[in-house]
């Protein structure tokens, strides 16, 4: 496994990266909890053992942005900070296990190994595509042919809710359901008039239509045929 020690106490640092080498696996240390998560976020690892009282960033913070990102790399807290309060912080905050100091190495491999052994948990796609219109959910922005478009909050959710279904017929009534939360027909144009729209922003400044109206039923986003 490849292990990731966030942990400004050099001594404690060695210590680890000593045993988990001697057990058979890669291990480095980061001693700043925001080059950790520089770290953490462009390279990949196995586990992650985090001290909670870093300089930089602290492991909580550390942890909960790496969880808000998308990143699931499981976690392990080791940490002096261990009252009941403290623990359910650090689970709360997306950890996965916490080891209070002083240890024993064994139960840190231990621990380790068997978070190593969790399937990996699948990061839910966060940028949809169709053809070169690009939707990012982090950010919240939309991009066709690499040029911005600005979009109204309610035009980004029907927008992501078509390229959640490429290729598929969307319904008026799913439409009402998942973007204005109807579930009764408003008998107004709403749908009509945002598509309209939308249309407007991400099909007509550029020479290929992706949004298309499927006749008394829908409408489907795709890359023509």
């Amino acid at each position: 496994m490849r292990i990731l020690i966030i942990e400004d106490d050099k001594r404690t640092s060695d210590y680890v990266i000593k045993g988990f080498s001697e057990a058979g696996h890669l291990a480095e240390a980061i001693e700043d909890g925001r080059d950790a998560l520089v770290h953490a976020l462009h390279t990949q690892y196995d586990v992650l053992v985090v001290d909670r009282m870093l300089p930089g960033l602290d492991g909580l913070s550390l942890v909960r942005t790496l969880r808000a990102s998308g990143n699931h790399t499981p976690a392990i807290f080791l940490t002096s900070v261990g009252g009941v309060d403290d623990r359910v912080d650090g689970f709360e905050a997306g950890g996965d296990d916490y080891l209070l100091k002083p240890f024993a190495f064994s139960e840190l491999l231990a621990r380790v190994q068997a978070l190593g052994r969790r399937p990996a948990v699948q990061a839910e796609k966060t940028i949809l595509r169709v053809a070169d219109l690009e939707l990012d959910l982090a950010r919240r922005t939309a991009r066709r042919d690499n040029q911005k478009i600005e979009l109204q909050p309610r035009e980004f959710t029907l927008l992501e809710v078509l390229m959640r279904n490429e290729g598929r017929v969307v319904t008026r009534t799913m439409l009402l359901e998942k973007v204005w939360d109807f579930h009764f027909d408003p008998k107004t144009s709403v749908v009509e008039t945002h598509i309209s729209r939308l249309r407007a922003k991400i099909d007509r400044p550029f020479p290929i239509a992706l949004l298309h109206t499927v006749r008394n039923t829908g409408y489907s986003i795709h890359a023509p045929v």
